[in-house]
């Protein structure tokens, strides 16, 4: 444990645990062994580490969080397991954050400057990539994967093993048991359904029109044209031959286990 690092004396942190400089650690927090936390982190009061647990730089830990829980997986039995998470996110009051199985790959991956805000739930062996903003009681459940820039409203969720394509746009309670493609809205209200393109967080991002009417065409190809799948794909591979984004959206497509959600 570095010295440097600040400790508020009711904290009870493993000797095996690694603090880096400038940690500090709130009241009543729990750190366990193998739990590895970078320098710069700032962590509240009430919240427990179990590992094997590596988190990166200048993480803030609001209060009450619960991160590197084993997986809510009956088949889980105890084999080691891990949970990474990157640098720079902020995990709001009551996030819980489970470790990976050992069927499902052995880790559950979080990136970089993220924002998961109060009780969002990301289970065993999900992949969240950068940039996302987890709105409250974001719920993911086992195997989920999902891509950069994508923002989820409040009390929306997905299914096990979907995935949610870069720059999606979750509404409020959306909750979806297929694959969202990149830069897809879906609507919220129960079961959730595409309702056209995230073209506002994309403006956002720099996204230049020409770029943003060729990802629209895509959208209509694949959701309001009413063509068979098939049929919607090929006229895809078309469009994506001048576009990196639909050629990205294609890739999704062709890459999917689930559904597409349609």
């Amino acid at each position: 444990m570095n010295d440097k690092a600040r400790i508020h004396p009711t904290a009870v942190i493993d000797p095996s645990a690694r603090l880096g400089e400038g940690v500090s650690v709130g009241a009543y927090t729990v750190i366990g062994p193998e739990v590895e936390i970078g320098d710069g982190c700032q962590i509240g009061p009430h919240c427990s580490f179990t590992g094997p647990t590596r988190i990166g730089r200048e993480n803030r830990f609001i209060g009450h969080c619960a991160i590197g829980g084993e997986p809510q997986d009956k088949k889980f039995a105890g084999e080691r397991t891990e949970l990474v998470i990157g640098d720079r996110n902020v995990f709001r009051e009551f996030v819980t954050v489970n470790r990976g199985t050992g069927g499902g790959g052995g880790v559950t991956r979080i990136g970089n400057d993220n924002w998961l805000l109060a009780y969002s739930h990301v289970a065993h062996d999900c992949i969240v990539g950068n940039n996302c903003v987890f709105s409250n009681n974001t719920t993911l459940a086992g195997h989920v994967t999902v891509g950069d820039w994508v923002i989820i409203s409040g009390f929306a969720g997905a299914h096990q093993f979907c995935r949610i394509g870069a720059h999606a746009f979750l509404g409020m309670g959306a909750l979806v048991n297929g694959d969202v493609p990149p830069f897809t809205m879906v609507g919220g209200n129960s079961l959730g359904r595409p309702r056209g393109i995230n073209s506002e967080g994309l403006k956002r991002r720099g996204f230049a029109p020409e770029r943003i009417a060729a990802i629209k065409r895509a959208y209509r190809t694949l959701y309001v044209a009413g063509l068979p799948l098939a049929e919607a794909r090929e006229q895809l591979g078309v469009q994506a031959q001048a576009s990196d984004d639909v050629r990205q959206l294609l890739e999704f497509i062709d890459g999917g286990e689930r559904p597409l959600l349609r």
